[in-house]
């Protein structure tokens, strides 16, 4: 299954090049741990996926790809990986299918189920609304944010509007005050049967599908996944309910027409490179277990 060689000089180059490129992703991130400071935009992504920085830094070639001269590298002793009589490392695709099958199943099927489908494009990015939905100050998840209208101009944004939120993930946050507006119940169990390709935090998981599938994906592809991931999480936030221009980032008002026009056209703009992501881990999986 071997396609490509690399030697050494090559591969260790391309580990630099990643790790460099993850810790200028990162640095902020970093700095703001070491101070024990938060950043409700962008701390999302390694808070709730649980990826740490150093987890994102390392490096894997993926599938079909020899790495020469490997014996005395990370890749002799790194979970995965088989090194043979040469000194040359690669993935045990054998191992990591026998042990990861099922969830590349399941990932198969989210993804191609989510690329059959046209995008939804009239949600607005009302999940982050109905997960405030007619609370009382001290129960908001991010409370180090204020809300740009009023408690109560908020919930009439909601209640003014059709919530129909595909994505069981930004569902099950939804206050019980809001859950019944929900046009539908999506649960994890169906998510297959749900996932659509325009749905925000659906762009931000093929993220998660990438790490969750390593070593298995090539980190080109994991590392260009996490770039989209923030800046999904960027429009996510911006059209929020809540004020986050304190982080230098304009609101998206998607209870007004103009901020609704904005809204799609980035949405649509975000689906483009959330498909293209899906398409190419579906290469990988293919390459992995096919037909």
């Amino acid at each position: 299954m071997i396609r490509t060689a690399l030697a050494r000089p090559e591969w260790t180059a391309r580990a630099r090049a990643h790790e460099a490129a993850v810790d200028a992703l990162t640095s902020a991130h970093r700095e703001r741990r070491a101070r024990g400071e938060r950043h409700p935009v962008e701390d999302f992504l390694f808070e709730y996926y649980n990826h740490k920085p150093s987890q994102l830094r390392r490096w894997h070639p993926g599938p079909g790809v020899a790495l020469e001269e490997a014996r005395d590298s990370p890749f002799a002793e790194r979970s995965g990986y088989v090194v043979d009589g040469a000194g040359t490392a690669r993935l045990d695709v054998a191992d990591f299918v026998e042990r990861r099958g099922r969830t590349l199943g399941f990932v198969r099927e989210l993804l191609t189920a989510t690329l059959s489908r046209p995008g939804t494009h009239d949600c607005f990015g009302l999940h982050e609304w109905a997960m405030v939905h007619r609370l009382q100050p001290g129960e908001q998840r991010h409370e180090q944010l204020p809300l740009r209208l009023r408690q109560e101009a908020t919930d009439a944004v909601v209640e003014g509007h059709r919530i129909r939120c595909s994505h069981y993930d930004a569902y099950r946050f939804f206050t019980p005050a809001a859950v019944g507006l929900n046009t539908i119940r999506p649960t994890r169990e169906d998510q297959v049967e749900h996932e659509q390709p325009a749905c925000l935090h659906a762009g931000m998981d093929v993220y998660k599908w990438c790490f969750k599938l390593a070593p298995a994906v090539p980190s080109e592809l994991t590392l260009d996944a996490f770039r989209h991931a923030l800046r999904v999480r960027r429009l996510d936030m911006q059209a929020s309910p809540y004020d986050v221009s304190g982080f230098g980032l304009d609101p998206v008002a998607i209870e007004t027409g103009e901020g609704k026009a904005e809204y799609v056209a980035r949405q649509r703009e975000l689906m483009v490179t959330s498909n293209s992501l899906r398409r190419r881990l579906l290469e990988v999986i293919e390459t992995l277990t096919p037909a």
